[in-house]
């Protein structure tokens, strides 16, 4: 007997149920949504030997494909990880619903009454590459904030992205949620990624997560709002004032903690005046973690024979999101230069300063225009659970709608309600 091929729904399609379905999700109440969110996190548990044999797949064929480490390790799923993606989207649930509240309210001297209030902003895509927990994390967030989800992966996490969305489609419909809220499109090339971001009739707004090729891309055919989470090529500058301990501690944490996260460092700029006390101490402790220094010439005497492999620095390094236990290390004769370096080579992600003089620190936090910075801490809390948001979708380094982690206020926009009582303009 002749089987029946099973018709896979276009782009187009996956959008405008999206679109339908947004628009019956923007009017649930919260009891629903978060009934739905609980129903997805035990689904994820119930059903974690089914994630991870389809995530192993995956994994094999990364292996096979020759996959950077650090792409590996993104696309890695473990127990610990599906319960902190469970965990993730508890949090989501417990967190204020941003949908109708008043940002602000007043009475006209006509008697009008005007509110501005939140809303959802309909359909979000969300495009990312090799990050299953992002499926999770992105819809979690939608769901809450009211907006229908289209999701693209990559081909590379395809087997783990398709059996987590159906997972949560399953149990958010059987909650409540109206069926296509939860949309997948296969993840493949680039004429796919160019269709989904020229469906401005049925998507509201798009946030990749990938690097500059993704990007690229985008911006070339998008008619979609794009909000970037960019790459990340931050920096810590221990200044002449540091706790050098601290600073040790510091950048330890902001490189080693998790390298492939884009909110790991990438440089540390050393002021002059602390450097042979600071440095030989540094590239003894980074050794012993397995970090490669990149030196400029300044600094290259000071780092060579402590312990870490150690190469002279070329100019791009310097603009390079390693992903890995690689470290650029440059000397700067003050705390201007180190904003000067940072507006010259960083992204505008995530940026620290070490310091006990209050000058350089207020110098850094008003020279340093990234999305975050931090002031005696390390980089890598640049994270939309870290910050109390629940989770993120990704990390906007623009400056229009959102900027940061990008959680569920920022997945809403707003309209005037405003109410009278048979009012007419005279």
């Amino acid at each position: 007997m002749a089987t029946t091929a099973v018709e896979v729904p276009s782009v187009a399609d996956v959008c405008r149920s999206a679109r339908a379905a947004g628009r019956r999700l923007a009017a649930l109440d919260t009891a629903t949504k978060d009934a739905a969110l609980h129903a997805i996190a035990a689904a994820i548990t119930a059903r974690a030997p089914e994630i991870l044999a389809a995530n192993a797949r995956d994994l094999e064929a990364g292996a096979e494909a020759g996959l950077p480490t650090a792409l590996m390790d993104r696309l890695r799923l473990t127990d610990a990880r599906l319960a902190g993606m469970v965990q993730g989207v508890l949090d989501v649930a417990a967190l204020r619903d941003p949908v109708g509240e008043t940002i602000e309210g007043y009475r006209l001297p006509n008697g009008l009454d005007v509110q501005r209030q939140r809303i959802p902003l309909g359909v979000v895509a969300v495009v990312y590459e090799a990050r299953p927990n992002v499926t999770i994390d992105a819809l979690a967030l939608t769901i809450k904030s009211g907006n229908a989800i289209v999701l693209r992966g990559s081909s590379s996490a395809a087997h783990s992205n398709r059996v987590l969305a159906t997972v949560a489609s399953d149990a958010a419909s059987a909650a409540g949620i109206p069926e296509g809220a939860i949309g997948l499109v296969s993840g493949g090339g680039r004429e796919e990624l160019a269709e989904l971001a020229t469906q401005d009739r049925y998507v509201d707004l798009i946030v990749p997560r990938g690097g500059e090729g993704l990007k690229q891309a985008l911006k070339g055919v998008a008619t979609v709002p794009v909000i970037f989470a960019a790459a990340g090529i931050g920096h810590v500058y221990v200044d002449a004032s540091a706790d050098l301990e601290q600073a040790l501690s510091i950048v330890e944490n902001s490189k080693v903690q998790r390298p492939s996260a884009c909110n790991a460092a990438e440089t540390v700029l050393v002021h002059r005046e602390v450097a042979e006390d600071f440095l030989p101490s540094l590239a003894g402790l980074l050794g012993t973690r397995g970090v490669e220094l990149r030196a400029d010439e300044g600094s290259l005497p000071l780092v060579s024979g402590h312990g870490a492999d150690v190469v002279p620095a070329v100019d791009e390094d310097w603009d390079t999101e390693h992903l890995a236990l690689i470290l650029g290390v440059r000397l700067v004769d003050d705390v201007y230069a180190a904003i000067d370096h940072i507006e010259d080579h960083g992204s505008g992600h995530s940026d620290a300063i070490v310091a006990r003089d209050h000058l350089a620190v207020r110098a850094f936090e008003r020279g340093v225009n990234s999305a975050a910075v931090y002031v005696n801490a390390s980089t890598r809390f640049t994270d939309g659970a870290q910050f109390g948001m629940g989770a993120e979708i990704g990390i906007s380094t623009q400056k229009l709608h959102a900027r940061g982690p990008i959680g569920l206020r920022e997945l809403t926009t707003y309209r005037y309600l405003v109410r009278g009582d048979g009012h007419v303009r005279p």
